[in-house]
């Protein structure tokens, strides 16, 4: 059985399901934009089916399937986390493609800990409790700026309400984890993490724009750096865990 992550393709191949020229492909190799594989120097391009696949998925809208889907399922392997140290190795490896990009080189470590704190809060907070599905979903597509994480955990309103059992609705919830300092035993900083991502987003002075949506049950916020009051909003499609999208 093939794995579609590691498999290889011709660059006509990757050019006809791109609907772009060979010339395009090339030219993007030699910018960075979209690399290419070769034995050498000289040889022919070859191109990962996963790279492929990214540049014609929308990884928001593949997140949002996943995390509103009523049959739970595991995702495509190549966006799932099923557990930290994977989440981890992932973020690492993030870490390393951003830190090539120049535009992002003084701040990627600002997105890399947003992201660190968004993965972790999952497994933190569901350790034990996954109600179907266990870990994350994961993508990024440094050609469109965006990352996506997303968990079918128990949400943010359940999570708050062991500690703060008066919230009503994930609406008050989601405002709490992003403004105030929670407190509990199990885990001690629950909620806090979400302020430090706000704080990334909205205060920290930076050379680059960064911009945050996130939804947990029927609420979502929208963040950037001209962010004053934290607006929650009805969300169109709710559903039980986590949702995040990055773009910078």
């Amino acid at each position: 059985m093939i794995n579609n992550q590691n498999k290889l393709i011709k660059i006509n191949e990757a050019a006809k399901i791109l609907n772009i020229s060979i010339q395009t492909l090339r030219r993007w190799d030699e910018s960075g934009r979209l690399k290419a594989i070769r034995e050498n120097q000289r040889g022919h391009r070859y191109y990962k089916f996963s790279d492929i696949q990214l540049m014609t998925n929308n990884i928001f809208s593949l997140a949002e399937e996943w995390i509103s889907r009523q049959t739970a399922s595991e995702p495509d392997n190549q966006f799932f986390c099923l557990d930290s140290p994977t989440f981890q190795a992932r973020l690492s490896r993030l870490e390393m493609a951003m830190q090539k990009i120049p535009e992002l080189k003084k701040d990627f470590s600002f997105i890399s800990s947003m992201v660190g704190e968004i993965g972790n809060n999952s497994f933190d907070h569901n350790l034990g409790s996954w109600p179907d599905i266990r870990g994350i979903f994961f993508a990024y597509d440094l050609n469109k700026k965006q990352i996506v994480l997303a968990d079918r955990g128990q949400g943010i309103l359940t999570t708050l309400k062991r500690v703060r059992p008066a919230l009503m609705n994930d609406g008050e919830a989601l405002r709490m984890a992003f403004t105030e300092k929670v407190s509990g035993r199990a885990p001690e900083n629950r909620g806090n993490g979400l302020k430090y991502v706000k704080k990334v987003v909205v205060d920290i002075k930076k050379d680059i724009s960064l911009k945050l949506y996130f939804q947990s049950g029927n609420a979502f916020t929208i963040l950037d750096d001209k962010t004053i009051n934290l607006k929650i909003e009805q969300a169109a499609i709710p559903f039980r865990g986590c949702l995040a999208l990055i773009n910078f």
